[in-house]
């Protein structure tokens, strides 16, 4: 069997990106996994004009998981604010649960400890999402307590299901990185 490989993304993967995104998010094809939005948000969960942008940008890097040529999984790993940032971290349906995400989020924080010699890496998540935050918990994030409104009325993060949407930071520091 194959092993996994990392790599850049680069502008002609975008329909690739944003069909594994959206299959990991939204619609029924989602529920085979357990990372679901679809009882949360239907709409678009990527919108393709800011994936190219962070594709495009300076330390920014939409990571790509592949084995034996076939994509599996990506994630936006960035540079904000002094730390690194983690989101759209997906997963095809099918293949979650399997080791393929530890190993993406794995690679990540790699990327932002040891390239870009940042300190912390910090996410968002929709804060009733408790087993997301519960998988994120085992690998060495906490809540920060910093919650933030879900921004209803903008279509590029979907369309909301319910009225109590909000996000919440997770961060974990990146040991080995220079302060």
């Amino acid at each position: 069997m194959d092993t996994l490989s990392f790599r850049p993304a680069n502008h002609a993967d975008i329909p690739a990106l944003v069909a594994l995104v959206t299959s990991a998010y939204r619609g029924d094809v989602s529920r085979q996994g357990w990372t679901t939005e679809a009882d949360l948000l239907d709409g678009q969960r990527i919108d393709p004009d800011v994936l190219a942008r962070d594709i495009g940008r300076a330390r920014s890097r939409i990571l790509v998981a592949e084995r034996g040529g076939e994509m599996l999984a990506c994630a936006h790993v960035a540079e904000e604010d002094g730390a690194g940032y983690f989101g759209m971290f997906s997963v095809r349906p099918d293949l979650q649960g399997g080791g393929v995400g530890k190993a993406m989020l794995a690679e990540a924080e790699r990327i932002a400890r040891e390239e870009w010699q940042l300190p912390t890496m910090r996410m968002t998540v929709i804060d009733i999402r408790d087993e997301l935050i519960a998988f994120y918990e085992r690998r060495g994030y906490a809540r920060t307590g910093i919650k933030k409104p879900f921004p209803y009325g903008d279509e590029r993060y979907g369309i909301p299901k319910r009225e109590d949407l909000r996000f919440e930071i997770l961060e974990k520091p990146l040991t080995g990185a220079a302060a």
